[in-house]
């Protein structure tokens, strides 16, 4: 073949071409720019985080905060945690309250995104209203609340049982385990069932209505259409809904702590949370709270693989 052929029918690239150097640089350019992110990132999670870890390892007390240097001791802190029946107490009563108050929300959430669909105009508008105040309250101004409720002298919920033919009078819901967590779970449930309904009923307003009319064409009665077409379709907000559900009713803290300060007994009652706040804030012992909150950590991550591992699946499909 010719050179003339050559230069015609297949032009040679050459060190004065810029098409690989353009190539390059179009892929670092979105590298190069999700950096400053990926540093801002790593500097607000990453420091703490690893301070964290730093922290369990050491010895850290009282006499640390006033500049005693702390003392190494590995994992230690690790070792009298895990011995310490108590721990798997609290572990075991937070798992418990967690996977209930979870699946206790997402259910509530899920039907009044549901009833709202069906609403007229101005009826849904006041009940998003009305849900938009309950999420937007403070949780200390509402816990004052919701401690007056239950107030075992003056509260209104006492009132309402005699009143009803109870023998409540004088009753007090936070002294027993099982009715403090009752308490908690209606409080907990409360202040979460807004954002699920919220999320769930904008997943709702994204369903194809072509969809439905076609299956209840096919004879599928309104239980079948929601089984079968509208949870397939709402599938991925329900998980993510779930997920961070999961999170946060495992870390719960404000709740529980101040209706302990309402009377509730402390050991029985604690949750990781306040048990935790208790080893540091309380005791003084910051390394073995520190271990314990990495212990959490590792908890979470436990209970939310599974529908991490699912959504990535749906993804990949």
């Amino acid at each position: 073949m010719s050179l003339r052929a050559i230069s015609v029918a297949e032009p040679l690239a050459g060190p004065l071409d810029p098409a690989p150097t353009s190539r390059r640089r179009r892929t670092s350019l979105p590298y190069g720019l999700l950096l400053p992110s990926i540093a801002m990132l790593l500097l607000a999670l990453g420091y703490p985080l690893g301070r964290q870890v730093i922290l369990s390892l050491q010895d850290f007390g009282l006499a640390q905060q006033f500049g005693r240097p702390p003392a190494w001791i590995g994992l230690d802190n690790y070792r009298e945690l895990v011995t310490d029946g108590y721990l798997w107490t609290v572990v075991g009563r937070s798992v418990a309250f967690c996977l209930v108050n979870a699946g206790v929300t997402l259910a509530f959430g899920l039907l009044i995104a549901l009833v709202m669909t069906r609403m007229s105009g101005w009826v849904r508008v006041a009940v998003q209203t009305s849900l938009l105040l309950a999420w937007a309250m403070p949780v200390v101004a509402a816990m004052t609340v919701w401690q007056f409720l239950f107030e075992s002298q003056y509260g209104i919920v006492n009132w309402l049982a005699v009143h009803l033919g109870g023998d409540f009078d004088g009753h007090s819901w936070l002294l027993k385990p099982l009715s403090f967590f009752l308490v908690a779970t209606i409080v907990v449930v409360w202040m979460s069932v807004p954002f699920v309904a919220f999320t769930m009923y904008a997943a709702l307003t994204q369903v194809a209505q072509e969809l439905i009319e076609a299956a209840e064409i096919d004879g599928a009665n309104s239980r079948q259409r929601f089984r079968h077409v509208v949870l397939p379709t709402i599938r991925p907000v329900l998980l993510i809904v779930l997920l961070l559900q999961v999170i946060w009713d495992l870390r719960v803290f404000t709740q529980i702590y101040t209706l302990q300060q309402g009377g509730g007994i402390t050991r029985d009652t604690n949750l990781l949370g306040t048990y935790i706040y208790g080893l540091g804030i309380k005791g003084g012992h910051f390394g073995t709270a520190a271990a314990a909150a990495m212990f959490m950590l590792a908890i979470t991550v436990v209970l939310t693989a599974p529908y991490i591992r699912t959504m990535l699946r749906q993804e990949e499909d």
